[in-house]
């Protein structure tokens, strides 16, 4: 359908479900002052700078309230913009197109903010070999267009869903322990019984854990809520023997200095629900029926 690297099942039952929940029982102020045989044109502009993402996801919206109206392009997804800058064109009955706007602008404006704040958090980072990751603190129901947006804003994916990983975390180990297990355990079982292609990461606290969490010899040592100075610290202790997270706090103004630790991933749940959705509009001007 666009070319998203979104599956096109999970991109229509997300439009379906905003337009649904905006324009389910019709739209009675449109329906009342504007016939079905006026048409109009219109320009999608930005109102400030940043990063543009989510354009063919509104143009999946407009196509979806009515499959006539033409919807054109003017900017790509992932190209920063400037305020004037025209986004796309859109043209066809003056009514679908009012019905459309509200929900084609909140994808655009909610999925550019996150692009933004990705792209400003990865040029912070500039030439470090780290990745910038979100978590899957997304958006309930949104979470593949926000994972397509962090992408589009230059960072990289974490975990789609739970069987996309073991991550042992701490409300694991706590159960672990209620039933006499520690943290080599906790990794043991988890290569016993998870498939042997998912790869396993446990997360540790304090720098006393390291030794234990790497004995069973997971893939990843995720570091939560530690500072630059224990991140670096942690990071010589691995010396290698597994792969190394930084969690927990992670965000624009702490970033570089999280890099500079030698971590191999820096994820951060602040892309997802901490960014500033971007001021787009769409401006119409009218041709109504003689």
């Amino acid at each position: 359908m666009i070319a998203l690297a979104i599956l096109e099942l999970d991109l229509l039952r997300i439009v379906d479900t905003a337009i649904g929940e905006d324009l389910g029982m019709g739209d009675v102020t449109t329906d009342s002052l504007i016939d079905p045989d006026w048409q109009a044109e219109g320009s999608i502009l930005a109102k400030e700078p940043g990063v543009l993402a989510g354009l063919p996801v509104a143009q999946a919206v407009f196509r979806r309230v009515d499959p006539s109206i033409r919807f054109e392009p003017k900017i790509a997804d992932g190209e920063r913009i400037r305020p004037g800058d025209i986004i796309g064109l859109v043209t066809g009955s003056a009514n679908t197109i009012l019905k459309a706007e509200r929900c084609a602008l909140n994808f655009m404006q909610r999925l550019s903010g996150v692009a933004t704040l990705t792209r400003l958090m990865v040029d912070a980072v500039g030439e470090i070999p780290v990745r910038v990751t979100e978590t899957r603190k997304t958006t309930p129901g949104l979470r593949a267009l926000e994972k397509y947006a962090v992408r589009i804003g230059g960072g990289h994916n974490h975990r789609h869903n739970l069987a996309d990983g073991v991550l042992i975390k701490d409300n694991h180990l706590e159960a672990m322990a209620a039933a006499g297990f520690g943290l080599p355990e906790a990794v043991r079982r988890a290569r016993q019984r998870a498939s042997h292609m998912v790869q396993i990461e446990i997360e540790i606290t304090s720098l006393d854990q390291i030794e234990d969490a790497l004995e069973a010899g997971p893939d990843w040592i995720l570091l939560d809520n530690m500072s630059p100075d224990l991140m670096r610290e942690a990071v010589s202790r691995v010396a290698g023997r597994a792969k190394v997270e930084a969690s927990g706090g992670i965000t624009l103004d702490k970033v570089r200095a999280v890099a500079e630790s030698g971590v191999d991933l820096i994820s951060s749940g602040a892309l997802t629900h901490s960014y500033k959705a971007l001021d787009i509009s769409l401006e119409l001007s009218y041709r109504p029926s003689k």
